[in-house]
């Protein structure tokens, strides 16, 4: 408690010695400050390992296999042991430990009611519960606009989802997306004002969140038109890859919304002929618009959707979803050492919030990469010895992978193929049941690693908000 409050007395005296947006000590320096930031939801290292089979084998490689520092990352939460995405989120951007649910808030502030253990009813305008509930703590992004750096969000979920959330918003229950959404348009009611004169890209899903409730399938409880208010703060509003690819790298300020909620699986998204942008795509796009400022960027880039299918224990889905995000990291650096060779200005940080209970069975025979024709690590247990089916002690077949629990728990076990557990949509079985959608959250360390300046900081094994704090010392924001 005393390290967090620590943290915390560290980060608002930051960003009250800092002038207001306009003028900085930050952003006077001759050298750029580039961050971007890698959170991978979910992204456990079991998952890690999978996807990494499933694309290469055992033998070889994601892009986050290769970057020369790594470190562990605690990331229990202000209450719980094993936290939600908004507290583990906001603690490497605010460096603060808070409470399961809040977004960007200090310590004591509850996302429940501590009489009715009331919430937030996901989609409604109300008030946080308790008064006095909690006061707002600064971001990476915040302070990264005062520095004068240009600023972006790209995510695969609702770009009022609770990790692209915590960057920009502040509210005491991650659920209150109608003010989540408020609090990113310029000169609107609720807007969030330290963030100047707004973030100046944000790409993700979440479009239902920004239409008046008079438009089908809109989430807003009220009449205003988000997107509207966003063109005219000087914003091109994009919905499809097709027009994301046509906006100019001197755009100043972009929002692309591709869809009402979260965007899809990656593997939806390559089966279908929906125009939606990859994750990779869109960081690209960003990088692009951002690096037209030469104070620098602060770009944060979430794989949401890999949390997303381990919650619905579809480890397919999962997996691919990891290797898109990996493909965007390579798109990154691919294009950050382009604009600054030896990335001798520019941090990359590639992370996670949170483990899920994925595991990996043994004693599996090597598989190889997950292919058309081979189910890989997606398939049936088959032993290292005789590549015999390893059957359990009611005589079936089972996967290599399973989760510790989920909604797949067969009262009455049938027979497996290598061909249904391989589909696309095939729930693994889970040792605990749960309700549909509901498998849990692991407590587990997860990976981060990192590259270019100032990576060699990042080692051993880290508490998460610390990486608040070694970004901050890196980049003096």
């Amino acid at each position: 408690m005393k390290q967090q409050l620590f943290l915390g007395l560290i980060a608002i005296a930051v960003a009250a010695i800092l002038p207001a947006c306009g003028g900085s000590s930050g952003g006077s320096s001759s050298s750029p400050k580039n961050v971007i930031f890698f959170l991978g939801d979910g992204m456990g290292m079991t998952t890690m390992t999978a996807a990494r089979i499933y694309k290469a084998g055992e033998d070889g490689s994601l892009t986050m296999d290769n970057l020369p520092e790594t470190a562990f990352v605690k990331t229990y939460s202000n209450d719980a042991q094993v936290t939600d995405s908004a507290p583990s989120m906001a603690a490497y951007m605010t460096g603060i430990k808070m409470n399961n649910e809040v977004v960007s808030m200090t310590p004591d502030t509850s996302a429940y009611d501590k009489t009715t253990l009331a919430s937030y009813v996901s989609g409604a305008d109300t008030t946080c519960p308790t008064t006095g509930n909690g006061k707002s703590v600064p971001t990476l992004i915040e302070l990264a606009k005062k520095s004068n750096l240009a600023t972006g969000i790209v995510t695969t979920t609702r770009v009022t989802h609770a990790t692209p959330a915590v960057t920009y918003a502040h509210i005491c229950h991650r659920d209150g997306e109608n003010t989540i959404a408020a609090q990113l348009v310029p000169n609107g009611n609720g807007y969030n004002s330290a963030l100047g004169d707004g973030i100046d890209v944000v790409l993700g899903g979440g479009l239902a969140y920004f239409q008046p409730k008079t438009t089908t399938g809109s989430k807003r409880t009220d009449t205003r038109d988000l997107v509207a208010e966003l063109q005219t703060a000087g914003y091109s509003v994009v919905s499809k890859n097709s027009e994301l690819i046509k906006v100019a790298s001197t755009q100043k300020k972009l929002v692309g919304l591709f869809t009402s909620s979260h965007m899809s699986y990656d593997l939806d998204r390559l089966a279908t002929s929906a125009d939606e942008p990859s994750l990779a795509a869109m960081t690209s796009k960003a990088i692009d618009v951002l690096s037209a400022n030469k104070n620098g960027m602060f770009l944060m880039v979430e794989g949401g959707r890999i949390d997303h299918a381990l919650h619905e224990t579809t480890a397919k889905k999962a997996l691919q979803d990891t290797v898109a995000f990996d493909d965007a990291i390579q798109v990154a650096i691919d294009k950050m050492q382009a604009i600054d060779p030896g990335l001798k200005n520019t941090l990359i940080v590639v992370t996670a919030d949170h483990d899920h209970t994925l595991v990996l069975n043994g004693y599996a025979a090597l598989t190889g990469k997950t292919t058309p024709t081979n189910p890989g690590i997606l398939g049936l247990l088959r032993s290292y010895i005789d590549n015999a089916l390893t059957l359990d002690v009611s005589g079936n077949a089972f996967t290599i992978l399973g989760f510790g629990n989920g909604e797949s728990r067969l009262a009455t076990r049938t027979a497996l193929t290598d061909a249904t557990v391989a589909a696309d949509t095939y729930h693994q079985e889970a040792a605990i049941p749960t309700a549909l959608g509901s498998e849990t959250h692991g407590g587990g360390d997860v990976f981060l690693g990192a590259i270019g300046k100032g990576a060699e900081k990042f080692t051993g094994v880290l508490l998460n908000t610390e990486i608040f704090g070694l970004i901050m010392g890196i980049f003096n924001l």
